[in-house]
């Protein structure tokens, strides 16, 4: 099967109802001049798309996320990305950590490990992208939040509500100990803060239910959204409570959406209505259209995610509102007001072989545009797939665009004047295209405990071609989960990573059981953004800037230069990675710029550039050139999906984690004799001791071989932005959105400025403690600061001999030699599925929620694949999901259930 969108094949220009041009007063552009800058768009800048494929839902502190990275492209007349990253997002919006994935055949497969001493219960966001994606509007970037549970070293747990009522705001507490057990009669002392200052604060106790009503202002409404309320309980063990202000906010939003984008005097179309909560949650709505009299025109009802739509005929010049009820109350809310002129583009009829769209527009306008030419175009996934000259002679022109040989996804249709400028829109999904047909079979439909599945995976698609799959089992009843709540690589690569905002529930518009499934994807086409291209800058050949090109290796580059700033022509470098055994020379080229280019190596491992073989290397710098990845989006949509109280949510998952952290750490009894190594932190500073646990830790082993500290520091540090023009560090948070608010650094507890930095001996480092937050302000308030960055060095030996001189240069930093640690590739990991075959296995007890794993499922010549594994200990039912896709651009999934009594 050829694939299908690459669009060339499928371009029609037509021209339909062409009259006499000769009385057009205005100049118009040609549409083939239209067409051939569009083209010159769509072609020179392709489409990529990433998708990740977790092994299930959410997690619990300690566990191994693993998951499947998909790289979707729309061309295949040019060498795709090589290289995806993975960013994970702590709930404060404060990045954890970048993962650097190599793709083969379009699929990279990756695992993180929630490391109890860094993770901490929240909610993650798990971003990613390729540096060609950079380019370009991150809306379009892949996210997904994914909770992640405590039941290791949470002390305290809660479970909160909100009640706003005017300008005072109540949230009820019952907080429970690690075993579950009420915290009644607790002492404690809160503070609601907006980042590091509170607007409020006060003391309180529970009762004897564990329960605390803790009372504060919302006169000023917009600190909730990015506003914490933290509780400490009183206690010989400091517990505090960390609560997101956002989900106190009750406000409610609706906004409506003519089909086409207006409202038109006199013409019969649908109207889409979006009802949202002040998180961007959809709410139930039902009400009706009030014209200026108040008299009811239509009525209305969502259609099940606070989207619907109605047809309705406006009259010039009146005005509408609608009434509607939420939450139990009525509100008014006014619709856009009527256009006395214009035209519309809207939607006729949708069929597997073609889309029937109609023009439309109203008596008054019609004498005004009749022998004007309009042009139409359909683009997909970045494919100009439809092109037509159209000249109006009726108030309604239906055009019929064939569509049999497309894949499915969005469609956009966008009517243009004459003149290059595009007035009206149209989104259409297109589900007829052809999707890799998977079927699941096991050799028995029930099981027992521990016993060996085999499973048997198919390919049923017609033409079949090189396939990339992943596959997890699950046991469901341990990891329940909403499938409409998804986004699956169905639905992410065929829609939502086509719309900007926020799509809740995305797997509700490809769920067969759902039966309004179709009507609620138009409207949600007619009410989300779509904007990854502007015609009319198209038309006007304003071009994007390409910053990134798609990476087919790991590349370090820089400048070579003398210490008096000259560049440096024709000088030899050599690279090395020690851990590796490998070297790779290469020379500057005019300017003094060097390249050295499909590189492979892990992450955390030491690269060393040399310049000595030059003859004058005393006098020669190496300057590195400076990585970049996209900033850090605060107001990403995607955190309506954050759920607020994880401990009960999550409860059944968190108890089976407890157990199975139990059993994964019974060991025999052992006489231990060793000295046991005492780890350095910053909580023993009393300068540093109100900041909390911090965000990344450096050991001091990272550092080894680091000369010039500041250099390791500029890569190394998490969250953190080296900015050359002030010579400052800041959190790349707060810099991507122009705060120049430093970090401030601390040595062992003491203040210091970064141009103490290199006096630092990086050997006799022992950890540096990242704080991208201060929640009570003890650090933040006296050095107006924004994060810290605490080094500690190792506790002092006794003094030993003199240094020689050859040993105090040794030390000294060198600027022809440079130790980097840059970001390399994720480390190889597999997945452990234990065997059953003995009954001494079995009596093992086996608490497994993801029962089995496998990124990379190879068929056969005929399609198929064999696997097997072994169920553990839960009983109910067992989930398979697979995901994939082939070389001719088809997505498929499936879903396959088996009982294990």
């Amino acid at each position: 099967m050829k694939k299908i969108n690459l669009v060339v094949s499928v371009f029609f220009l037509l021209i339909i109802q062409i009259n006499s041009l000769k009385a057009q007063e205005i100049p118009r552009i040609p549409i083939n001049t239209v067409v051939e800058r569009v083209q010159k768009y769509l072609g020179v800048y392709p489409v990529e798309k990433v998708h990740l494929h977790f092994d299930k839902p959410y997690y619990a502190v300690g566990d191994t996320l693993w998951f499947k990275t998909y790289l979707y492209t729309n061309q295949l007349e040019y060498q795709p990305s090589k290289i995806a990253y993975v960013d994970i997002v702590n709930g404060r919006d404060s990045l954890i950590q970048t993962l650097r994935l190599p793709l083969k055949n379009n699929g990279g497969e990756g695992f993180f490990v929630l490391d109890p001493q860094v993770i901490k219960q929240d909610n993650y966001r798990f971003r990613a992208y390729t540096k060609w994606m950079m380019n370009f509007n991150v809306d379009y970037l892949f996210n997904k939040i994914i909770t992640v549970g405590d039941a290791i070293n949470k002390k305290l747990g809660s479970e909160v509500s909100y009640v706003t009522d005017g300008n005072k705001t109540k949230a009820t507490i019952q907080f429970r100990d690690s075993n579950g057990g009420l915290l009644s009669r607790k002492k404690l002392t809160w503070e609601a803060i907006d980042g590091w200052d509170p607007f409020d604060k006060g003391k309180g106790e529970t009762d004897d239910m564990g329960r605390a009503n803790i009372s504060f202002s919302a006169k000023e409404k917009e600190l909730f959204k990015k506003g914490r309320l933290i509780v400490k309980i009183d206690g010989e063990t400091a517990m505090v409570g960390d609560f997101p202000l956002k989900n106190a906010l009750t406000e409610y939003d609706m906004q409506f959406f003519p089909e086409g984008g207006d409202l038109l005097a006199g013409v019969e179309k649908r109207i889409a209505f979006k009802a949202i909560d002040s998180n961007g949650k959809s709410i139930r709505v039902k009400g009706k259209i009030v014209n200026a009299k108040k008299s009811s025109i239509i009525e209305f009802e969502d259609l099940g995610l606070g989207m619907g739509y109605v047809n309705f005929t406006p009259i010039a010049g009146e005005t509408y509102k609608a009434v509607v009820t939420i939450d139990g109350k009525e509100r008014t809310y006014d619709l856009p007001p009527v256009k006395a002129e214009g035209i519309n583009l809207t939607l006729k009829a949708l069929t597997a072989e073609a889309t029937q769209l109609e023009i439309i527009t109203n008596d008054t306008y019609l004498s005004k545009i009749q022998a004007q030419p309009f042009y139409i175009f359909g683009q997909m996934n970045g494919n100009l797939i439809y092109g037509a000259q159209i000249s109006i002679k009726n108030a309604s022109s239906v055009i019929n665009v064939p569509i049999a040989e497309l894949p499915s996804g969005v469609v956009q249709f966008t009517l243009m004047t004459a003149q290059g400028k595009a007035i009206s829109e149209r989104l259409v999904f297109n589900e007829f295209g052809e999707r890799l047909n998977l079927q699941v079979k096991t050799d028995k439909s029930a099981y027992q405990r521990k016993d060996k599945v085999v499973l048997d995976l198919t390919n049923l698609t017609r033409e079949k071609v090189a396939t990339n799959l992943s596959i997890s089992v699950i046991d469901e009843a341990k990891v329940p989960f909403d499938e409409l709540q998804e986004n699956t690589i169905i639905s992410n690569l065929l829609l939502t990573s086509d719309l900007a905002g926020f799509v809740e529930k995305p797997n509700y518009y490809f769920d067969e059981k759902v039966a309004n499934r179709k009507d609620a994807l138009d409207a949600l086409l007619m009410t989300q953004g779509f904007r990854r291209f502007s015609y009319d800058d198209l038309v006007a050949e304003k071009y994007p800037k390409i910053n990134f090109l798609p990476e087919q290796g790991i590349v370090l580059s820089g400048t070579l230069r003398l210490n008096t700033g000259r560049t440096y022509p024709n000088g030899g470098l050599l690279l090395s990675i020690p851990a590796r055994g490998f070297k790779k020379d290469t020379y500057t080229d005019n300017n003094g710029r060097f390249l050295f280019e499909n590189l492979n190596f892990p992450d955390s491992v030491k690269v060393t550039i040399n310049a000595r073989s030059n003859d004058n290397f005393r006098n020669i710098v190496i300057n590195m050139d400076q990585s970049f990845f996209p900033s850090i989006d605060e107001n990403n949509p995607y955190k309506a999906n954050d759920i607020l109280n994880i401990d009960k949510e999550m409860s059944s998952y968190l108890a089976n984690s407890k157990n199975e952290f139990r059993t994964s750490i019974l060991i025999d009894e052992v006489t231990v004799t060793a000295t046991r190594k005492e780890q350095r932190t910053s909580k023993e500073f009393s300068s540093l001791s109100g900041l909390s646990m911090a965000d990344h830790r450096i050991e001091g082993e990272r550092l080894n071989g680091c000369n010039v500290l500041t250099m390791c520091l500029n890569t190394m540090l998490t969250g953190v932005t080296y900015d050359s023009n002030t010579l400052k560090y800041y959190l790349t948070r707060g810099y991507n959105q122009g705060s120049r608010v430093p970090v401030q650094f601390f040595l062992n507890g003491m203040p210091i400025d970064e141009n103490t930095l290199n006096s630092i001996v990086p050997t006799e480092i022992e950890a540096i403690e990242i704080f991208t937050r201060d929640d009570l302000g003890t650090v933040s308030r006296l050095y107006q600061n924004d994060g810290v960055v605490s080094i500690i060095t190792k506790k002092e030996k006794p003094k030993g001999p003199r240094m020689t001189l050859a040993q105090i240069e040794a030390m000294l930093p060198k600027s022809n030699v440079i130790d980097l640690f840059p970001l390399g590739y994720i480390k190889e990991r597999k997945f452990y599925a234990p065997k059953y075959e003995t009954d001494q296995q079995k009596a093992t007890n086996d608490y497994r929620t993801t029962i089995y794993w496998n990124p990379t499922v190879e068929l056969d010549e005929n399609g198929k694949a064999v696997l097997e594994f072994y169920n553990a200990d839960g009983n109910g039912k067992y989930k398979v999901v697979v995901e994939g896709m082939d070389n001719a651009g088809r997505i498929g999934r499936t879903v396959f259930n088996y009982q294990v009594n």
